[in-house]
């Protein structure tokens, strides 16, 4: 496929062939390894770089990219757009839109292949920012729109918050779209940013919404490309918070977030996102507890149990609830085990539980009946519990 490369108005050369993902950049200086040595020394070429992999997204173009071209930044800016396989007019749009964006002083790089399959979102978003020259990354995906002021709002936040993740509000498209999980984005305390890391919503500040410094992005690595089915966004997040990363939202919405049967967050297994989840949570919160309580004796209750290691099982001291069945029950059989006499597990009403717990009860869907019952015991999240359903 050809690219368009335009640091400084030059050109980008092509190399190799129909299957080719690899490109060179033609710098300023006319040196085709600049842009690798300018990473090096930190000496960029643009002050940031929206990173935006692109597969059959033909639909959503045209908005996605006017988005762009409207951004109030007053600082250099560059789109770094890489085309994973895609076969609809996706490119035909791309290079349309690539002399807009030049002509309005915004630098465009594009790259991509033409192979049979897509190689996934993880490689196509890694190798968009490989192509790019800015000191900070801005990702976005094709198929949403950001508002003018985002880009300048979340570099100024990125500029006081160093090795950190920063994300912002979102509006939902359609409007009335995925409501619970919109005001969960929307309405989380800084603090519950880091707390509520372990819960199914995934990120605490979604992924089309990322800014960061590219020198923080390379400290954490890269994305998984392991393709179709696999949570990059998240595993990225949380190799983020290993490497001691913080998370900062900016509290304006600045960005339209696009809901679709098509998106590829639709082809990640719960089972996957479970998995990673239980992991993250046993690391980070479980090796430093000696015991603790599952709030919710029910399915999400047992099915947390029976995932947890053998060591963090014999911790579990208690299950609460508030279904009077399950409580004068009195106790959970763990019959899965292998072990003589069967692990049985004491179940509580919440008033005579202890905590630590963890939540596996939804937020926002009992009318506040289970907010009301957790605030009733004065105890403070992060500390006391953390949610995880």
């Amino acid at each position: 496929m050809s690219a368009i490369c335009v640091p400084g108005r030059k050109k980008l050369t092509e190399i190799g062939g129909e299957d080719s993902t690899k490109c060179r950049c033609v710098s300023p200086s006319g040196n085709s390894d600049q842009h690798r040595l300018d990473c090096e020394r930190e000496d960029y070429l643009n002050d940031v770089s929206v990173i935006l992999p692109v597969h059959d997204a033909a639909r959503w173009l045209d908005e996605c990219l006017q988005s762009v071209l409207e951004q109030d930044f007053q600082g250099s800016m560059q789109l770094s757009v890489y085309n994973d396989a895609s076969k609809d007019e996706s490119m035909n749009i791309i290079r349309k839109w690539a002399t807009r964006l030049e002509d309005r002083g915004v630098h465009v790089v594009i790259g991509g292949h033409e192979s049979s399959h897509p190689k996934g979102v993880g490689f196509a978003k890694n190798q968009a920012v490989v192509q790019s020259f800015g000191r900070f990354l801005c990702f976005l995906d094709a198929d949403d729109v950001m508002m003018p002021q985002r880009v300048r709002l979340q570099y100024e936040a990125a500029l006081r918050n160093n090795n950190c993740i920063i994300g912002c509000q979102v509006k939902r498209e359609p409007e009335g779209s995925t409501e619970r999980y919109t005001r969960w984005i929307n309405n989380l305390t800084q603090e519950q940013l880091v707390t509520q890391v372990f819960t199914s919503h995934g990120p605490t500040v979604i992924m089309p919404t990322w800014f960061c410094s590219r020198k923080w992005f390379n400290y954490i690595g890269k994305f998984d490309e392991g393709g179709k089915g696999v949570p990059e966004d998240l595993l990225f997040f949380y190799e983020s918070l290993r490497k001691g990363g913080s998370v900062f939202r900016v509290d304006h919405c600045l960005l339209l977030y696009r809901y679709h049967l098509e998106a590829a967050t639709h082809a990640v297994l719960e089972e996957t996102i479970w998995k990673q989840r239980v992991t993250f949570l046993e690391e980070r919160v479980l090796s430093r507890w000696p015991s603790f309580t599952i709030w919710n004796a029910g399915k999400q209750g047992r099915r947390l149990y029976r995932s947890l290691s053998a060591i963090n099982q014999k911790k579990v001291v208690s299950f609460c609830d508030v279904d009077q069945s399950k409580i004068t029950k009195g106790f959970y059989t763990y019959q899965e085990s292998k072990d003589k006499p069967k692990p049985k597990v004491t179940i509580l009403h919440f008033t005579e539980a202890k905590p630590p717990f963890i939540i596996c009860v939804k937020l926002d869907l009992t009318g506040g009946g289970f907010e009301g019952n957790l605030n009733s015991l004065k105890l403070t999240e992060g500390l006391d519990y953390y949610h995880f359903s």
